[in-house]
């Protein structure tokens, strides 16, 4: 599971650096959120919630009160939090990228128009 789950925020990692240094706004708006959803992996990993088999995610009576026993809430409640700051990120990042094609007629990053864009009337 750990090796499968590595791949994952391996791959996802990856993918996301490459849509970064890509020239196009949407394709870099789109490595941002593959960043994050790795990130987001990695603390949920870190949690020892995803690895971790029978342990119970609230206390039980007769259990032992440490985190041997139990699943760590921090990791899920920091997930949680990322996900919705990721998610309005990546609203606020399509409405600037929307008003700067407008603005600009390009979605180039660097606001020249690449040879593949046509004039627009």
């Amino acid at each position: 599971m750990e090796l499968i789950l590595a791949l994952a925020i391996g791959v996802l990692t990856g993918s996301g650096v490459w849509l970064l240094l890509r020239p196009r706004t949407f394709q870099v708006i789109m490595g941002l959120s593959l960043l994050s959803y790795a990130v987001n992996l990695f603390i949920f990993s870190m949690g020892r919630l995803g690895l971790a088999i029978d342990k119970e995610p609230v206390l039980q009576p007769g259990t032992p009160q440490d985190l041997a026993h139990y699943a760590d809430p921090m990791p899920q409640a920091l997930t949680l939090t990322a996900i919705v700051i990721g998610f309005a990120m990546t609203a606020l990042f399509l409405v600037v990228l929307l008003a700067s094609r407008g603005m600009a007629g390009t979605d180039h990053v660097d606001g020249t128009k690449g040879k593949d864009v046509q004039e627009m009337p």
